[in-house]
């Protein structure tokens, strides 16, 4: 297939491995990519990914069999609906349907029409905001509504530091305070195509900086898969979910004229009460993604490609290795701050060289002398597999302590717990 795939990152690029690792000739272009992408052999192209125009008229000149959009930002402004509307195959649901995604009052309320089982929220000012983190009690959980880049959220202790964080997002948005839900989070993706979805296999993300689960949250510092602690054992949780969560959250929205076509991204928590959805995006997760299509044995492309013609009734399950994933990503000094970029990364060939190791790049550039340079927050990830949890762990972490970067920060509590 002659496939498009747009977005800037590690979880496209995660994409574009899964795709040329089917090794069935697909023609690739990514836009825009990055440095890491276009070092995969792989064309990419600047290209304004956002601009439903833009995106509208550079398919309608080259033609594509498949377009994959990656990121939320196009998702939530459109992008997918002219295509879509013009006739081409596109994995990515319209602006309506991303506003499962786009807006965290929408999320609930689609939620609670469907019967989901998630936690109390409500909606609050700045004014409102102390009566209702009173009411809901410690610790506290506000989000922002719209798109945050995964920094949206704060949960503490700290009442000042609620009422503050809800101060700062106020005036962007609607803003909501939510019961907090203790336990262990899991992110359990699905193809989706209007109509069914298809499962994928579950993983676990660490959004905090620093070890322990310390510090802010961040866009994703590492995760894992798969989860060999989940009640009930993988498959049942899966089909437990995929029962009261994913088919009535895709059925509600085609009830209501907003069919989602794409990747129905389920953020769960396991409480003593059962499991809870967290939250819903509208896209493949980062870096979640990398660990689940390390894993994946079938064609990604087969179910891509079904989503978007409405046929994935017609594909069996799609099947992953038994051996463990995982993700250490490394991210610039001052992140998830103000980050210090532009400065010299070494070291990328010989962790790629260590067995079971590839690497997804994030905001990394070439320099003149085919040299590598960060360029943004998260910079690029380390993905290994092993027969085992322990060595998954082994390899991930030789291969990074190959890698050198002035002020490089990176977890050393991956998956450790499992282990």
């Amino acid at each position: 297939m002659k496939i498009l795939v747009l977005g800037p990152g590690a979880r496209e690029h995660a994409i574009v491995l899964a795709l040329l690792a089917e090794d069935a000739g697909h023609s690739i272009v990514c836009a825009p990519g990055n440095a890491g992408i276009a070092a995969s052999g792989v064309d990419t192209v600047d290209l304004a990914f956002t601009d439903p125009v833009a995106v509208e008229k550079y398919v309608a000149d080259r033609g594509f069999d498949l377009v994959i959009i990656g990121p939320e930002a196009p998702l939530v402004a459109g992008v997918a609906d002219p295509l879509r509307a013009g006739g081409v195959p596109v994995f990515g649901p319209n602006a309506d349907a991303a506003q499962l995604e786009g807006s965290k009052a929408f999320a609930k309320r689609i939620m609670d029409e469907a019967g989901v089982p998630t936690g109390r929220a409500a909606q609050v000012t700045s004014d409102s905001a102390a009566a209702v983190l009173d009411e809901f009690g410690a610790p506290y959980v506000v989000k922002a509504d719209g798109l945050a880049a995964g920094k949206g959220v704060l949960v503490t202790e700290d009442r000042d530091a609620a009422l503050a964080h809800v101060a700062t997002w106020a005036p962007h948005g609607e803003v909501l305070v939510e019961e907090f839900l203790d336990g262990q989070e899991v992110s359990l993706f699905f193809f989706a195509d209007g109509t069914d979805v298809v499962a994928l296999t579950p993983a676990q993300d660490y959004k905090r900086i620093f070890d322990g689960d310390e510090g802010p949250n961040t866009g994703g510092m590492g995760a894992y898969s798969p989860l060999p602690w989940l009640p009930g054992g993988t498959e049942a949780f899966v089909e437990e979910i995929k029962q009261t969560v994913a088919i009535p959250t895709v059925r509600q929205l085609a009830a209501e004229g907003t069919p989602f076509i794409g990747l129905l991204y389920c953020g769960l928590i396991v409480t003593s009460k059962g499991v809870r959805v967290i939250e819903f995006n509208a896209r493949f997760g980062d870096p979640e993604t990398q660990v689940v299509l390390a894993r994946l044995e079938s064609p990604l492309s087969a179910y891509l490609l079904a989503a978007a013609q409405g046929e994935l009734a017609s594909l069996p399950a799609p099947t992953f290795s038994d051996e463990p994933a995982m993700i250490v990503v490394l991210a610039s000094e001052g992140y998830p701050g103000d980050v210090a970029t532009g400065r010299e990364i070494t070291g990328l060939d010989a962790a790629a060289a260590v067995t079971g190791v590839h690497l997804v790049h994030a905001a990394t550039a070439r320099t003149a002398t085919d040299g590598w340079i960060a360029t943004g927050g998260r910079v690029l990830g380390v993905v290994s597999r092993g027969q085992n949890f322990a060595e998954a762990r082994a390899r991930a972490y030789s291969a990074m302590n190959e890698i050198d970067l002035e002020g490089g920060q990176f977890r050393t509590d991956i998956a450790e717990r499992v282990v």
